[in-house]
């Protein structure tokens, strides 16, 4: 069957930026999914997604005109339902038959075979293959039903449709129209009131043409370009901004870089249709700015591109991509830099009049804003946190990291109340930073201000000193026993008060700055800092944290098994699971590893039934030779295992333990642990409990048993 190439494109008004690639993305491959399950299309045929500010398009290699015949074989009925006693077919089978569009004469054609127990008819035929038309119709109303709409438009339609300037369509916005290209041949599809044809439209001012005509479903991006002056596709056109961006910083001098984040070039690419870079500058002045509030103002306000120079630093020039490409740019430059200059005229004002009060002035303030009904003010918060993190700092480093992280604490949240802060939430603690050095707080005050509400985000920095890091603990800490304690917990994919990473940024600093903090000891000092506010729910937030430390350690490529093994023991020092989880691979790999992974489970049966039941080893008492044995084995192996655990190998420790494979083999071969005798049983039970407490002080090794 011959087969050509489709396209397929909505001609639309300008579509939401942030939402583009994911609505281009979704109309190609839902569309194309529903051609290759209706068998218009090959499993391998080619999808090729389009998408710009005013269209959504998708092209598919080899399509067929018409879908291949298939076989079908569909069951009817029990053989004891659609046949009676002599053969002949019931009133039943017939009705069915004509349901399928068959008659009595298909009775002798029908197959026999059996369904489960019961013999059952199947009748064979021949579906035909569905027609491009009926097939693209259904795909493309697939799609459109389909897309990640983030809010949907109504919209009145003047043609062809039932009540003219009535009739309403709901869609992402307004669509003006339609092409459907089989190969050069127009699809005879409609969709939200559309008729394809094979027109399109091109760039709103720099088109040649208007409308664009496709001669056929292989010209289409290649028109696009030439004769529409519009790159049409998404990934093509981001390539090209990034490569203008990049040759207009050299062009400036060396060592100039351009800041471009992901998002800001996804909703860059989706703003344009042919892009074109120009670079413009503001006044020197604003550099007075710190450039964490020019860079944000730029990107998220003008969606502009900052350049740094070769020092990092903010220059006073930045690059601006436009859709169009007059011969005389300086219009849209000069327009550009007009533009921008209140922005960071704002944020000079804002910064210059925050620096006219202190931190320390604005502490009282806090007291007036609510940070939750059930958990007061954030004064309040402020004094639990100053709590927390005197009482870690005490323990890290007595009373003179006490004292300063309790002075960061206090003034950390102080930026919350600024003029710019207020403008752009994402700056907060970074400000509290740059206000605490006008103040002629210390650096270290000031790095811990800043630093407090890190790591922000997966892969983020740590505070980068030990005051910043007891006071980031603190916080997050007091976050997570708070809405712990009131019982406001993460649902599903809701996680308002983003506990989850709260608790990934409490795991990293502990782990990745080797915290010597015991984790329930750490919960539970936090707890006294909200008085009657909150129920203790220590153990729950336990086993949140430990819950998220397995899903990383996972992530990373660990088995559950062996994370299961480590996390099974709760060890306090999340510093020290990297190593436990490294000896307990070590340890797996052993051949005698399977035998003592399962005699510690064994073990761990037997005394969970005979619980409080065990005494101290008596080795009078020991009667049977393999009992002896493993007794006197372990006086070698556990001291040996107990001294490398201690000394921290835990690698050794565990490998240590190998040893006492064949004499634990022997026992259970040989000895009776529930002896009739009530003190040889106690004195069993008593040794197999000092094996189980040597054997996992790694991790559960039980865990580790097939």
């Amino acid at each position: 069957m011959t087969t050509k190439n489709l396209l397929v494109e909505l001609f639309v008004e300008e579509l939401p930026p942030k939402a583009l690639k994911k609505l281009g993305d979704a109309f190609a491959g839902v569309l194309a999914d529903q051609l290759k399950a209706q068998g218009l299309a090959a499993a391998d045929a080619v999808v090729t997604p389009f998408a710009s500010p005013r269209r959504l398009a998708a092209h598919v290699t080899g399509v067929a005109a018409r879908a291949a015949d298939k076989a079908v074989s569909q069951k009817l009925m029990p053989v004891s339902v659609g046949l009676d006693a002599s053969g002949a077919p019931t009133p039943a089978l017939l009705k069915r038959l004509a349901g399928l569009g068959a008659d009595a004469s298909a009775v002798a054609g029908l197959k026999r075979a059996m369904d489960g127990k019961a013999e059952a008819l199947f009748f064979d035929s021949v579906q035909p293959g569905v027609d491009l038309a009926a097939g693209l119709q259904k795909a493309l109303d697939d799609a459109i039903a389909k897309l990640p709409i983030p809010k949907v438009m109504s919209y009145q339609l003047e043609t062809d449709c039932e009540l003219p300037g009535w009739s309403s369509v709901n869609f992402v916005r307004p669509a003006h129209g339609l092409v459907a290209l089989h190969g050069a041949e127009v699809v005879p599809v409609k969709a939200l009131g559309l008729t394809a044809g094979n027109t399109t439209h091109g760039h709103r001012f720099e088109a040649a043409i208007d409308p664009v005509p496709l001669a056929d479903a292989d010209a289409y991006e290649e028109t696009l370009a030439t004769k529409g002056a519009v790159v049409a596709d998404f990934n093509r056109r981001r390539l090209n901004i990034v490569q203008q961006l990049t040759l207009a910083a050299q062009e400036l001098g060396v060592g100039y870089q351009v800041l471009m984040d992901d998002a800001l070039l996804d909703e860059v690419t989706a703003l344009v249709e042919r892009p074109n870079v120009l670079t413009c500058k503001f006044e020197k002045q604003f550099l007075d700015v710190p450039q964490e509030c020019l860079i944000l103002t730029m990107k998220a306000n003008q969606k502009y591109f900052p350049l740094l120079d070769a020092a990092g630093k903010l220059t006073n020039q930045f690059l601006v991509v436009s859709n169009i490409r007059p011969d005389d740019a300086s219009a849209v430059i000069g327009g550009n830099e007009r533009v921008v200059r209140p922005r960071l005229a704002d944020a000079k004002f804002f910064f210059d009049q925050d620096r006219k009060k202190t931190l320390e002035s604005r502490v009282e303030g806090l007291s007036k804003v609510v940070y939750h009904n059930k958990l007061g003010t954030q004064g309040e918060r402020v004094e639990r946190v100053r709590a927390i993190a005197k009482a870690i700092g005490q323990q890290l480093g007595g009373d003179v990291l006490a004292k300063s992280a309790d002075t960061a604490a206090r003034l950390a949240k102080t930026d919350l109340l600024t003029d710019m802060v207020g403008e752009f939430p994402e700056l907060q603690g970074i400000m509290g930073g740059y206000y605490a050095r006008h103040d002629g707080l210390s650096e270290d005050i000031a790095f811990a201000i800043e630093d407090h509400y890190k790591p922000r985000f997966a892969g983020d920095e740590l505070p980068r000193t030990q005051t910043g890091v007891v006071v980031a603990l603190a916080d997050k800490l007091e976050t997570l026993v708070g809405m712990f304690g009131i019982g406001n917990l993460p649902t599903g994919d809701k996680d308002p008060f983003a506990l989850r990473r709260h608790a990934l940024g409490v795991i990293r600093m502990l782990v990745e700055k080797d915290l010597p903090l015991a984790m329930t000891a750490l919960l539970s000092a936090a707890v006294p800092a909200f008085g009657d506010k909150i129920s203790d729910a220590t153990p729950a937030l336990a086993d949140f944290i430990y819950d998220r430390l397995a899903g990383g350690l996972r992530e990373q490529g660990a088995s559950a098994q062996e994370v299961d093994a480590v996390l099974a023991l709760r060890p306090q020092r999340l510093a020290d699971v990297a190593q436990r989880l490294q000896a307990v691979r070590a340890f797996a790999a052993l051949p005698e590893a399977p035998a003592l992974a399962a005699a510690n489970k064994r073990i761990g049966n037997i005394l969970k039934k005979s619980e409080g039941e065990g005494a101290a080893v008596n080795p009078a008492l020991l009667v049977e030779q393999a009992e002896k044995d493993l007794y006197a084995a372990m006086q070698v192996t556990v001291p040996a295992a107990n001294a490398k655990f201690d000394a921290g190998d835990h690698t050794a420790s565990l490998q240590a333990l190998a040893a006492l494979r064949t004499p634990v083999d022997a026992f259970f071969d040989g000895v009776m642990v529930n002896a009739d005798d009530a003190a040889l049983k106690a004195n069993r039970l008593g040794l197999l409990k000092s094996l189980h407490d040597a054997m996992n002080r790694v991790a559960d090794l039980s865990r580790l048993a097939a």
